[in-house]
C-alpha cells in the first residue's frame, strides 16, 4: 500500500493529471493553487511534481507545447492512452476500453464523447476527484504500461518523467508477473498487430528499478 494517505494521494493524482495533459495558459494559471496543493504531500512524492511545475513555469509556452507534442505524439513508447501498451491499435483495444468506460459509471461519471476513457490524465483526474479507489484499482491493472512510460521518458530525459514517477511511486513495489510484464514492453514495445501477449521476458531486462 501507498504510504500516503487517501487526501495526499489525491493531490498528487490531481496534479499529476494536469502537469502531464497539453500545456495551455490554463495550466500556467493554475500552477499556484497546484504548488499550495503540494505543500499537503509529503516532499518525497511532492518534489517530482515540483519539479516539473518549475520546467512549465520557466518554459517559453511555444517551446513547452511543441516539446508536449513530439514527446507524447510522435513517440510510441510515450502514449498516454493506457490501454495502448497491452493491446496496441487492435481491435482488442476496444474491449479494453469498455472496461474503462464502465469503470467510470461505477464511480458515476459520464465522460464527454470527445475523452477516450483510457488517458492517463483522465484516470487521475477520475481517482482525485470522483473515486480513489477505482481509480488506483485502473491504475494497478495497466501497472506495465504505466511503468513503460515511466521509463522511457526517464530515457528520453523528458521532463515529464517526473510526473508518471510521482504516479509509480504511490503504487506498491513491482512484483513477479508486473516486473516481467514491464520487462517485455521495455524489450518490444507495445503490440503492433492483432496478437496475444508473449510470454514474458527476462526481469533482469528492466534493470535495476523495483
Amino acid at each position: 500500500m501507498s504510504a500516503l494517505s487517501p487526501r495526499a494521494t489525491a493531490v498528487v493524482y490531481q496534479v499529476a493529471s494536469r502537469t502531464l495533459d497539453y500545456p495551455d495558459e490554463q495550466l500556467l494559471a493554475d500552477i499556484p493553487m497546484m504548488r499550495a496543493a503540494l505543500r499537503e504531500v509529503p516532499t518525497s512524492f511532492a518534489a517530482p511534481l515540483g519539479r516539473l511545475l518549475d520546467h512549465i513555469a520557466a518554459a517559453p509556452t511555444e517551446s513547452l507545447a511543441a516539446d508536449y507534442v513530439a514527446t507524447f505524439d510522435l513517440r510510441r513508447r510515450c502514449c498516454l492512452y493506457l490501454s495502448y501498451y497491452a493491446y496496441g491499435d487492435t481491435r482488442k483495444r476496444g474491449v479494453a476500453l469498455l472496461a474503462f468506460k464502465q469503470s467510470f459509471r461505477r464511480g458515476k461519471v459520464e465522460l464527454s464523447t470527445n475523452e477516450l476513457p483510457d488517458h492517463l490524465c483522465v484516470v487521475l483526474e477520475f481517482a482525485a476527484t470522483a473515486d480513489l479507489a477505482r481509480g488506483r484499482k485502473m491504475l494497478l491493472e495497466h501497472r506495465a504500461g504505466l511503468e513503460m512510460l515511466r521509463l522511457a521518458l526517464q530515457d528520453g530525459d523528458s521532463p515529464w518523467a517526473d510526473g508518471v514517477a510521482a504516479v509509480t511511486a504511490t503504487l506498491p513495489a513491482l512484483q513477479g508477473e508486473e516486473r516481467r510484464a514491464v520487462a517485455r514492453l521495455a524489450a518490444e514495445g507495445p503490440p503492433g498487430e492483432e496478437v496475444g501477449l508473449e510470454p514474458f521476458a527476462p526481469p533482469d531486462v528492466m534493470g535495476a528499478h523495483a
